[in-house]
């Protein structure tokens, strides 16, 4: 992890050196110097931080060569904060000013002591037989664009057809009382996969007029597994009791058959269970499926022995073809090379027929292409296997030390969350762009580097998705609960994040948090919001008190949170966390306004505010924050408008919730000002209106070159006029996925053909008036779409031809049609009242 934070490190003094600060360049020689030792010593500190997990003195050493990087990093940026302060700016001065001359001294001071500290590393590494005398700085970052996006199928399983029959033909069969059914087996056996398939089939949502799946983690809460059940049939139920709670799900349930999946239960104390399950209603043919890895916890939740299934490990075909979907995801699946396939086998063999295992070496090897690669890396398994004879855990140690620096500090980020908590993959990207751990090489914009840094995760079988949009973009994501002691465990290593708060650069916020593990770690980096789904948090005084002494803080999510304190107070006090780069108040209650004291944040390069109802305006001090990347302000019902000046914004990638101002509104931004922002790739547009929209800014976004995603929302509007400016507004020709929502007009725009959208990918309309398809839509003289996916919903008057659709659009994958009574030969069932999905790979 050492390697991470230097690479962290070396990538900001870089930057900073070149930027040239007036007080960084009292400095220079010292960063300079600096700069040159670590990048010696880079090409050994991944060999070093692998040996230091066995040798406790090479573990000392690298624990204070982090602890040295990270007081230099804050070094840096205590000299940009000063360097920008400009209040003696005019004349010689600046120079002789005392509080400059007290900092210029100490700081000189200081970093001279940490380049002697780290020559005097450097010199033990040397003893212990790592030398850093020679080579040149490992390169270690990927950009290769062929892994920047997923490569294969998350939900494709391998020799589960057997398992899923014999458990549907068990659920079929219950007809009184409840039928149990038990998965028993290891870890990473695939128990969790099984219980998903079969809760997700088709003929389960017809035969189960109810369904609930509930994670049941180690530290399990009664009130808790019942709000959790709550949720899935709809009902928040924050503050009910046990009891309450109870009989709530007993009258959802009552007279229907329902299905309820208990997944990864531990204690062998399951009087918890008992009383759940004496508050279901009895009958109709419903079911429970029970996930363990022990059978005595089953048999005590009321399985028989005859309703366990105890899943067996994949046969030698099955394994190697679940490796060959994985690490040969970029040919389909076909391995290519003999000499691989040979290597390939016997490392699917040293897996012992565990999916787990198989899918992390998979997604390790997916990565390497060399053959000297692969036998690298069989045997270095073959040296873990030795150590460890758990071949999940051989394989996942592995894939972490495998890792290139970048990421093994983005795969740290999961330590923080409880287990099994579904986790948005947004806040995780913000976070790690926030902090610096995305790397930006080749002109690629930081969003696109941070998702590609998750895509290099989910692609290495690390991180299990659970939520994606109609066109198979990930949003939420969770990771098995192996992985998690993995994660946690390197995390503790590292003083990443540790589970007792103390002496690490990351928490978690909850509403059990104790302010005692801020007052222990005033070197905080990233304080996170991370509940469970459903949960709020509820902060203390005593913690959002504390918020402002980790003065070295760069993120600070705050979502879904309530406080006992007044929020006006808390941020006002945050207003002096001058290092922040990504503030998160997303669904925070009652945000009406942000203060005057965070017109210092100009560091911040990520702001959401989504999803904040009563916030009536933003301040005009935001559109001086030139390092803005992302600014969310969507679902702020409140919120007319934005500030005059947004156009200055030129480093925006990413602006969500956009209003422009109507004419009256003079201190507003005019959605002509988006004509600046030539480093947008994300746009959601929401107007109502049509003087937001003046006769000269119809051609507002045709520019945007770099624009990917454009969301158009017209709800509530008002006004025949708008639509007519709506036809004119031409999105640029380069857009690869489009968005309307509540489009007024009763045809679509003419714009909306594949002559003017040449590169659309992905095309969503949602609720709204649309009833006919413009004629331009079906283009002419043969030209056809190159639109792979198409979401059509709550569409009650739309016409469409399915026979035309499918001549226009020949690369269309992916139909996401629900609510569209008027669809006309669509490949689905009663498409107007349940919805379907069709893909090419079923059809």
């Amino acid at each position: 992890m050492v390697d991470a934070v230097v690479s962290v490190f070396l990538e900001r003094l870089l930057n900073t050196l070149v930027e040239e600060g007036r007080i960084v360049n009292e400095f220079r020689d010292q960063f300079e110097n600096l700069q040159k030792e670590l990048e010696l010593m880079q090409n050994v500190l991944k060999v070093a931080d692998k040996r230091k997990r066995k040798e406790p003195t090479l573990h000392v050493i690298m624990g204070n060569l982090r602890e040295l990087i990270y007081e230099a990093e804050d070094i840096l940026a205590d000299c940009q904060l000063e360097s920008r302060d400009d209040s003696f700016s005019n004349g010689w001065l600046c120079c002789i000013y005392p509080p400059k001359l007290q900092f210029q001294y100490k700081t000189g001071k200081r970093l001279r002591e940490i380049n002697e500290n780290i020559t005097k590393i450097k010199q033990d590494l040397s003893y212990l037989g790592l030398s850093t005398c020679n080579g040149m700085a490992r390169i270690d970052v990927h950009n290769d664009p062929r892994w920047s996006s997923p490569v294969y199928d998350h939900t494709q399983v391998v020799g589960l057809e057997g398992d899923t029959k014999k458990m549907k033909d068990w659920l079929f069969e219950a007809d009184h009382g409840i039928l149990s059914i038990g998965v028993v087996g290891m870890g990473g056996l695939g128990k969790t996969t099984i219980a998903q398939k079969v809760f997700n089939d088709r003929e389960m949502e017809d035969h189960f007029e109810r369904r609930m799946w509930v994670s049941v983690s180690q530290t399990l809460d009664e009130a808790q597994i019942m709000r959790s059940m709550l949720r899935n049939l709809g009902d928040a139920s924050v503050g009910d009791d046990k009891g309450e709670l109870l009989k709530k799900i007993n009258q959802y349930l009552l007279g229907k058959r329902f299905l309820i999946v208990m997944d990864d239960v531990w204690s062998s104390d399951v009087n918890w269970w008992r009383g759940i399950f004496e508050g279901l209603p009895k009958g109709n043919g419903s079911c429970i499926i029970i996930t363990t890895r022990i059978k005595e916890v089953a048999i005590m939740m009321g399985v028989s022995e005859a309703r366990i299934h105890r899943p067996k490990f994949l046969s030698e075909d099955d394994g190697w073809l679940l490796f060959r979907k994985i690490a040969f995801a970029a040919s389909g699946g076909d391995c290519r090379y003999p000499e691989l396939e040979q290597v390939g086998k016997e490392i699917v063999s040293k897996c012992k027929g565990l999916p787990l295992a198989i899918k992390a070496i998979g997604g390790l090897l997916l990565y390497k292409s060399h053959y000297n690669e692969w036998r690298r890396i069989a045997k270095n398994f073959r040296d873990e296997l030795a150590e460890n004879d758990d071949s999940v855990m051989a394989s996942l140690q592995l894939s972490y030390d495998e890792l290139p620096t970048h990421l093994k500090s983005c795969f740290l980020s999961f330590s923080l969350y409880p287990e099994d908590c579904v986790i948005a993959k947004e806040q995780l990207v913000h976070w790690w762009i926030g902090e610096g751990f995305v790397p930006v090489r080749n002109g690629r914009s930081a969003i696109e580097a941070g998702e590609g840094c998750f895509s290099g995760l989910t692609n290495r079988c690390l991180v299990e998705v659970v939520d994606k949009t109609y066109n198979g973009i990930i949003y939420t994501c969770k990771i098995h609960d192996m992985v998690r002691d993995l994660v946690i465990k390197m995390a503790e290593d590292d003083a990443f994040f540790r589970l007792n708060g103390i002496g690490c650069r990351h928490l978690g916020i909850d509403s059990n948090m104790d302010h005692k593990k801020l007052a222990a770690n005033r070197k905080l980096r990233a304080l996170l919001s991370t509940t469970k789904t459903g949960e709020v948090n509820k902060i203390v005084s005593s913690v959002a008190n504390k918020f402002n002494e980790c003065r070295y803080l760069r993120v600070l999510d705050l979502c879904k949170s309530i406080f006992e304190v007044p929020l006006t107070v808390l941020l006002h006090k945050i207003g002096c966390l001058q290092h922040l780069t990504c503030l998160s108040l997303s669904n925070t209650h009652p945000l009406i306004q942000l203060p005057p004291s965070l017109e210092r944040l100009n560091n911040l390069q990520v702001l959401d505010v989504s999803y904040c109802q009563n916030l009536k305006m933003l301040p005009p001090y935001l559109m001086t924050f030139k390092k803005l990347r992302v600014l969310d302000v969507s679902h702020c019902g409140s919120l007319e408008y934005l500030p005059k000046g947004l156009g200055r914004l030129s480093n925006l990638e990413v602006l969500l919730g956009f209003r422009p101002a109507r004419t009256n509104q003079l201190d507003g931004c005019r959605i002509a000002e988006l004509r600046n922002l030539t480093r947008l790739r994300t746009l959601g547009l929401h107007l109502t209106r049509s003087d937001e929209i003046e006769d000269n800014e119809v051609n507002a976004l045709v520019n945007l070159q770099e624009l990917q995603l454009l969301t158009i929302s017209c709800f509530d509007s008002h006004g025949i006029d708008l639509i007519d400016k709506l036809d004119r507004l031409y999105p640029p020709p380069s857009l690869h996925e489009l968005s309307l929502k509540y489009f007024p007009g009763k045809m679509s725009p003419v714009w909306l053909n594949p002559f003017s959208l040449p590169m659309l990918r992905y095309l969503s309309i949602s609720s709204g008036n649309l009833a006919k398809i413009h004629q331009s839509f079906w283009g002419e003289n043969n030209t056809v779409w190159k639109i792979e996916a198409l979401l059509l919903e709550s569409l009650s008057e739309l016409e469409m031809d399915w026979q035309v659709v499918q001549q226009m659009m020949p690369s269309l994958r992916i139909v996401n049609a629900s609510w569209c009574p008027d669809l006309a030969s669509f490949p689905v069932e009663d498409i107007g009242f349940r919805g379907a999905i069709w893909t090419k790979e079923e059809h």
